[in-house]
């Protein structure tokens, strides 16, 4: 059983939770958990999309840096990919994920929002990556998912300030997709991932692998692996569904197959 994170399903809608008051923190434990969580939801087939969620009061304010003060060098080497790895559980759950955040996103939080393929933002939320003022980077995902998302400009200034934006701004430069009021958050992120809920669940996964694993390669090698993706799914269920509704003039029944 887990103690600080857990997958709460309801509607095909899987909730990953934090509840390791007041903030947040991300230690090992709940680094692990995490870890845990985003292989259940991406095992679980009742599961059609994810929400992570930290409550209505904080997302995550960063990781535990009491845990870290005393860390060494060899320490952190040894620890450094697991951390890294465990948030990006989170970015290869092969389904829709959103983030809702609410409070605060910062450091590790910040990270964890990241690994999500959106982010519903409420209206008094702050996201930054401060690890600057520590004396160190972000080494969860931070320099190079922000870079992808909102340009490496704009992530240097972020990281190398250590500074917080707030929901507009974030939604300005594109790290909130929608900001809404902090009571309105979760139910957003439940209208935003609902219509995947009935759709083609193969499709669905072919479409975020052809987009993250396409940011990794050069043009040409995109091209091929969406080429290679596309063509799989004319074995599924749901492709002959979908064009036989499309020709018939009618509503396809999906079943994920």
């Amino acid at each position: 059983m887990s103690e600080f994170v857990r997958l709460e399903t309801r509607d095909g809608i899987g909730t990953i939770r934090l509840e390791r008051p007041p903030m947040n923190a991300l230690n090992t434990q709940v680094q692990e958990e995490l870890r845990a969580a985003a292989a259940a939801a991406t095992a679980d087939p009742g599961v059609r999309a994810v929400i992570v969620y930290g409550g209505e009061k904080v997302f995550a304010a960063g990781a535990d840096i009491k845990e870290m003060a005393d860390m060494s060098y060899v320490d952190m080497a040894e620890r450094a990919a697991d951390l890294s790895s465990a948030l990006g559980a989170i970015a290869r759950i092969p389904k829709p994920v959103v983030a809702a955040i609410t409070g605060y996103a910062l450091g590790g939080g910040c990270e964890l929002a990241l690994a999500c393929d959106w982010r519903i933002v409420a209206e008094d939320a702050k996201l930054g990556q401060p690890e600057i003022k520590l004396g160190i980077i972000p080494g969860a995902g931070g320099t190079q998912r922000l870079a992808r998302l909102v340009g490496p400009a704009r992530a240097k200034d972020l990281i190398m300030s250590g500074r917080m934006v707030d929901a507009q701004e974030a939604l300005r430069i594109g790290l909130a997709d929608r900001v809404v009021p902090a009571a309105e958050v979760y139910a957003a992120a439940v209208e935003l991932v609902t219509p995947f809920l009935t759709g083609p669940v193969q499709a669905l996964r072919a479409a975020k692998l052809a987009v993250d694993g396409g940011l990794d390669m050069d043009l040409n090698s995109g091209l091929a692996w969406e080429s290679q993706l596309f063509a799989a799914l004319f074995a599924t269920d749901d492709r002959r569904e979908g064009m036989a509704a499309f020709v018939a003039k009618r509503k396809p029944d999906f079943t994920g197959r």
